[in-house]
């Protein structure tokens, strides 16, 4: 049962109606609480509002602009395509934007009757919350009020006009030309979105794209988004930013000295920051961490006795799957007892360019820093016969084990069917498997995933003298 009431008696509030706020609301109602939802925004929070449900349906759509150039890759076959009516693609996003928010949160609140739904700002209090001067209590809350994008400190900043993934996402007419800041895994995937629709794009980075990845990931990502006409600007400052009469113009510095930018729109994607503003944490008793998410241990509790916190605003694994996993947990801890523990040791990621990079497990690097012999092995696409059979061999696979036991510790993945690809090194790594277990696994012949068990045999063999299937 929803309600705009306030009142009742509740076993839990949840502050955040987005998805991990919903996985703790569901999750205490199944285990018989009676909880305080609370909601204020849209309801649905980032990913099916502005983040994965709308980039992704915009980054499919002009996929298939870039596939059809790319049939010409196949003697005899052309083919064309072109954007038409951007304002119809972008009307379309919004249509499922509309309707799986509705089925996926609105239609939801009246199938568990422990739940109300009040709207309001929250604001902590020792004995619960207090929304818009109505005090809300419980003995028991969960902070899920997610995250939004940072802006960078770069001087003019505030006196021009600029564009975050969710203005962009809105845009109902493509620009000339655009300026992407932030080589993370948003700046990646909508460059390369209004890239395939005919925009001019620049990307620009401090260090390279997806830094914190392995580099071999980064550099075959570079490359191919050079070929496709992309502008990529790594291990830049910036200097200052200023308006034009045609837009904006962004002056960097780095190895080649100092350039002055000019675009229609520049795009900021440079990562995104805790929504803990008006949360009152400070002065409740409830830590935060160096890049201001709320402080956790690992029953997701924060350092307030009886408050719990889950998904983006915790600062760590900012995927909407790890939100909800998070927030389950939490909300499981709060009514039963601190029992469960929140594991990320195998926790997939996916950067959804093309070709799509997919990692788990640890970087060489991250092996490395932890104490263990890490060894690698490294297989490019053109070894694979799927990517040979698609005439696409864009791509490289990496894998991270330790010397002394075999076992795998990390896989990193940049092929066009990468996404797919790396729930088998997920479940490897999760269930302890060696190199050699992979590697003596059976795998479906001309499939992306039989690049792992080839990855696999590169450790010890050079798998270009297999023949087909052979190994």
């Amino acid at each position: 049962m929803t309600t705009e009431e306030t009142g009742g008696d509740y076993d839990l509030i949840v502050v955040g109606a987005g998805s991990a706020g919903f996985s703790a609301a569901i999750t205490a109602a199944e285990e018989g609480a009676q909880v305080a939802l609370i909601g204020h925004g849209e309801i649905g929070g980032t990913c099916v509002n502005v983040g994965c449900v709308p980039s992704k349906a915009m980054l499919r759509a002009v996929e298939t602009i870039h596939q059809s150039a790319a049939a010409a890759r196949f003697a005899g076959i052309h083919s064309e395509s072109h954007v038409e009516d951007w304002q119809a693609a972008v009307r379309q996003k919004d249509g499922l934007v509309t309707e799986l928010r509705q089925a996926k949160y609105l239609d939801l609140l009246p199938e568990y009757s422990g739940v109300s739904y009040l709207k309001g700002r929250a604001r902590l209090t020792d004995r619960g919350v207090d929304i818009d001067g109505t005090a809300i209590e419980a003995d028991r809350t969960i902070i899920a009020t997610g995250s939004r994008p940072t802006v960078p400190d770069i001087p003019g900043m505030d006196a021009v006009p600029f564009l975050t993934s969710t203005e962009a996402l809105d845009l109902t007419e493509l620009p000339v030309s655009l300026l992407v800041v932030g080589g993370g895994y948003i700046g990646c995937e909508l460059a390369q979105m209004f890239a395939r629709a005919g925009v001019q794009v620049t990307i620009l980075c401090r260090r390279r794209l997806l830094p914190e990845g392995e580099p071999e990931i980064s550099e075959l990502l570079s490359t191919s988004l050079t070929d496709e006409g992309i502008t990529v600007l790594g291990g830049v400052a910036y200097e200052k930013i200023e308006r034009t009469s045609d837009g904006v113009a962004l002056t960097v510095t780095g190895i080649h000295g100092s350039k002055r930018l000019e675009a229609e729109h520049v795009l900021i994607a440079a990562g995104r920051m805790a929504n803990t503003d008006g949360l009152g944490l400070r002065e409740v008793g409830v830590d935060q961490i160096g890049n201001g998410g709320i402080k956790v241990d690992g029953q997701m509790r924060t350092t307030k006795p009886g408050v719990y916190a889950a998904g983006d605003v915790t600062g760590q694994d900012q995927f909407v799957y790890m939100a909800a996993h998070g927030a389950k947990i939490a909300a499981f801890n709060a009514m039963n007892g601190n029992s469960r523990t929140y594991d990320d040791s195998a926790v997939p990621g996916v950067v959804f360019t093309d070709p799509q990079v997919a990692s788990v497990g640890l970087t060489e690097s991250a092996a490395v820093a932890r104490g263990f012999d890490a060894k690698t092995s490294i297989f490019p696409l053109n070894q694979l016969p799927r990517a040979l059979a698609a005439r696409d061999t864009r791509g490289v696979i990496k894998l991270v084990a330790d010397r002394a036991t075999d076992k795998l510790l990390g896989a990193h993945i940049a092929a066009p069917e990468g996404a797919d690809t790396i729930q088998t090194a997920v479940l490897a790594i999760k269930q302890g498997l060696t190199v050699t277990d992979l590697a003596e696994t059976i795998f479906p012949y001309l499939t992306t995933v039989e690049g792992l068990k080839l990855a696999a045999q590169t450790f010890d063999k050079d798998v270009t003298k297999l023949s087909c299937c052979a190994g």
